[in-house]
């Protein structure tokens, strides 16, 4: 049964002084459910089916991508909880000697998670941990695109919380603009640039907080220096994993003019390896996945057709089925920044590339985009790697392998800028759901000195003070 959206928003928002009150057992306590909901052979049989039926995902990634993140969060929530809720002091200045100072992270209230479809069980169950750890209410919107998975998270949450504490909000964009109506205290989101400039402007309206992990275009960049054969293998498999659909996934390569042609064949021989060892074909795999909607797959293929349109070549793959939206991975040549493909987040298969001969027209080629949330560097070359660092901002940044940027849980996870705002992941997730309140307590003394009526010894008192902090 669907929850009314507005009676669900005032029972939570009663509530939370109640889940504020939570100590860390009780909190680890409601995680543990659904750890628990999760190992279950039967709940995690149907999880497979949902994600098959969403994604075509072969059960291995199902694992390694969604449920095992997922569980790897609420371990190392178990581990640190406790100690992220305590009071953390703070050292006290001079001047306000006979206090004491401390930080008290509080829940900010009722929190709203809107998650995306490429990873719609990890995208939605990694905040909610989170929000769940920090004592907040939560109203979950998981993407109807998505929507056996969607329909296996609501089942889910309806068995294993009361919705004065979480609640699972179905819908298309209606739905979602019904909830952004309302004056939630948080609002992560998840999803393109495009839809977080709506989410934020809607946000602003109740003066909302906002987490925004949105995308933009990743670069690859590939100096001479590297093991070819190494590093084509390993980006080969980042843009075949859930086909292509990841926000961290490299959007487009920029390589060295030397190296290009090995690349391109060992890209080409690591996904046959991948997927296609007998020869029947890649299409026949089980391990690949397929686009998410048939609207998906025509606006990549509009990608692509616009490319080749404009003078783009395949150098590897191109190899497409819309009845079955199957994809194949697929390198792009001649790629100018007119083209479509290099105006937008890609978000599927194709592999646009880029060569280059001195390392300064790299950052130049960057440059021309806003800032994303990850920057791969494949190098051996130590002042390579130094000056791709300090010429180029972004979220995050992985050297010599791809798609570890969500993996380190101490490490923040986010954007910078049209990539995103706020962090994700361990403790940094945490503060993202929780209130900082600054506490001083006065336990003797005062600033009885420095009252009215002022002179000019107290002037040169205040002066002495504020040399002292």
């Amino acid at each position: 049964m669907q929850p009314d959206i507005e009676t669900v928003f005032r029972i939570q928002k009663e509530n939370c002084p109640v889940l504020a009150l939570t100590d860390t057992k009780e909190r680890m306590e409601r995680l543990l459910r659904i750890d628990s909901y999760l190992r279950d052979e039967g709940n995690l049989e149907e999880l497979f089916e949902a994600l098959y039926k969403d994604l075509r995902k072969p059960e291995v990634e199902v694992v390694s991508t969604e449920v095992g993140v997922v569980q790897a969060q609420i371990s190392y929530l178990k581990k640190n909880l406790k100690r992220w809720t305590r009071d953390h002091k703070v050292s006290t200045p001079l001047p306000l000697a006979g206090t004491r100072s401390h930080i008290r992270y509080e829940p900010k209230g009722v929190v709203l998670i809107m998650s995306p479809w490429n990873f719609p069980l990890n995208l939605s169950l990694v905040p909610l941990v989170h929000a769940i750890a920090a004592g907040n209410a939560v109203i979950l919107k998981p993407s109807e695109i998505s929507s056996h998975t969607s329909a296996f998270i609501k089942k889910m949450i309806d068995r294993l919380f009361d919705w004065k504490e979480v609640a699972v909000i179905e819908g298309d964009a209606s739905v979602a603009s019904r909830l952004l109506d309302l004056p939630f205290n948080h609002i992560f989101f998840t999803g393109s640039p495009r839809v977080g400039k709506i989410v934020m402007a809607r946000a602003a309206e109740h003066l909302s907080s906002v987490t925004l992990e949105l995308g933009g275009k990743s670069p690859a960049i590939v100096d001479e220096t590297v093991n070819v054969q190494k590093i084509a293998k390993r980006l080969a498999w980042a843009k075949s994993i859930n086909s292509g659909q990841t926000c961290v996934t490299p959007d487009y390569l920029i390589i060295h003019e030397s190296v290009k042609g090995s690349f391109v064949a060992e890209f080409s021989s690591a996904v046959k390896g991948f997927y296609d060892r007998h020869d029947e074909g890649m299409e026949q795999s089980s391990d690949y996945c397929r686009i998410i909607s048939d609207y998906h797959f025509r606006r990549l293929d509009s990608l692509y057709e616009n490319a080749l349109a404009k003078g783009a070549s395949v150098l590897t793959g191109g190899n497409f089925n819309e009845n079955d939206r199957f994809m194949e991975p697929t390198i792009i040549d001649n790629i100018s920044e007119e083209m479509d493909i290099m105006q937008e987040e890609i978000f599927g298969p194709l592999l646009p590339v880029i060569t280059y001969k001195n390392r300064s027209e790299v950052n130049q080629i960057i440059g021309r985009n806003p800032n994303p949330l990850m920057l791969y560097i494949a190098s051996n070359s130590r002042d390579n790697i130094r000056y791709f660092m300090e010429w180029n901002s972004s979220g995050g940044t992985v050297i010599n392998d791809y798609m570890l940027g969500y993996s380190n849980p101490e490490l923040p996870f986010g954007g910078n800028n049209n990539s995103g705002m706020g962090r994700s992941l361990g403790f940094h997730c945490f503060m993202e759901f929780s209130n900082k309140r600054s506490i001083i307590h006065r336990k003797w003394g005062s600033l009885g000195l420095i009252y009215p009526p002022y002179n000019e010894r107290i002037k040169k008192l205040v002066e002495m003070m504020y040399r002292w902090v």
